[in-house]
């Protein structure tokens, strides 16, 4: 029974990983989330014109905000999550072992989609939070501006990178999606 254990837990390496990793994207967001959303502010009630609520609830660039925020938790965290069952099925119920060039894929799966995602949704954030503080009345504490303005001061750099990243991600998925097919295919 021990040495069963043992070799388990040598082919549970890519599972492992997913939960870190979606461990580590969960704190990330979770960080994240605490700095935007700064709670205090409602405890202290100093929250003025520009805080994330009024951002989001604003449009334009805080729909921006809201949907690379829920991008992030959804894909970042929970798919990343999720995804370590996939390699679980593969090492512990299959008792397949990644290997060469499944391992390459694995690497790439693990790499590729996370810096993908956190990368394209961070900017994505970001830029609609500061996209809505721009949208807001300088007599409110903002930035005053149009949404010709703000596209093409705030967003509009970012279509390319945030594209760039998303494809870094898909490339990723498609790695990993080939290392499945192709580890649980192994004799």
């Amino acid at each position: 029974m021990e040495n069963m254990g043992s070799t388990r837990a040598a082919q549970g390496k890519w599972a492992g990983r997913f939960i870190w990793a979606a461990i580590t994207q969960g704190l990330a967001f979770t960080i994240a989330t605490i700095l935007v959303l700064d709670p205090l502010q409602y405890v202290t009630g100093t929250a003025d014109y520009y805080s994330p609520a009024r951002v989001i609830a604003s449009g334009g660039g805080g729909t921006w905000f809201f949907t690379g925020f829920i991008s992030w938790l959804v894909v970042g965290v929970i798919a990343t999550a999720v995804t370590a069952i996939f390699y679980y099925y593969i090492e512990d119920v299959k008792g397949r072992v990644y290997k060469g060039f499944n391992n390459l894929l694995a690497w790439g799966h693990l790499l590729f989609m996370n810096v993908g995602i956190a990368g394209a949704m961070i900017i994505m954030s970001y830029q609609g939070y500061l996209a809505g503080w721009a949208a807001t009345p300088t007599s409110a504490g903002g930035g005053g501006l149009n949404a010709g303005q703000i596209h093409e001061e705030i967003l509009g750099w970012t279509t390319e990178p945030i594209g760039a990243l998303i494809l870094l991600a898909s490339i990723g998925a498609l790695l990993g999606g080939l290392g499945y097919v192709l580890a649980s295919r192994a004799k």
